[in-house]
């Protein structure tokens, strides 16, 4: 049991320290990832200072942040790409814009939660 234990920490440490890696390299590099990064942040606070019950402001916390991840995804589909061959090929292109187009529906489903939250009960 205590190996097992033991494993289990060793797993989560270092898929902890993996991530971090992750999530601190796309944000030297991407500066959609800082920008989303801190509308969220940003956004995350609001939630708290607006007069939103639970359900609303975990709505708008999940879905601000939901765009931080689609960058993640984003940029982890471009750098594999990047990887293979930076030559211009429509394979190249089509799976950079579907990721694009990942991070804009992001965008578009946080807008109607926001929109909806705000002014939805009106």
């Amino acid at each position: 049991m205590v190996s097992f234990i033991k494993s289990v920490l060793r797993r989560n440490t270092n898929a902890a320290i993996w991530s971090s890696q992750g999530f601190l390299s796309a944000m030297r590099s991407e500066e959609g990832m800082r920008q989303w990064s801190i509308v969220a942040a940003l956004a995350t606070v609001l939630a708290f200072v607006l007069n939103l019950n639970g359900l609303e402001r975990a709505l708008v916390i999940a879905f601000s942040w939901n765009i931080v991840l689609m960058e993640l995804a984003n940029t982890a589909i471009e750098v594999v790409v990047d990887r293979i061959s930076e030559e211009v090929h429509p394979l190249s292109k089509k799976a950079k814009d579907i990721g694009s187009a990942m991070v804009f529906f992001a965008i578009l489903l946080a807008l109607v939660v926001w929109l909806l939250v705000l002014f939805g009960s009106a």
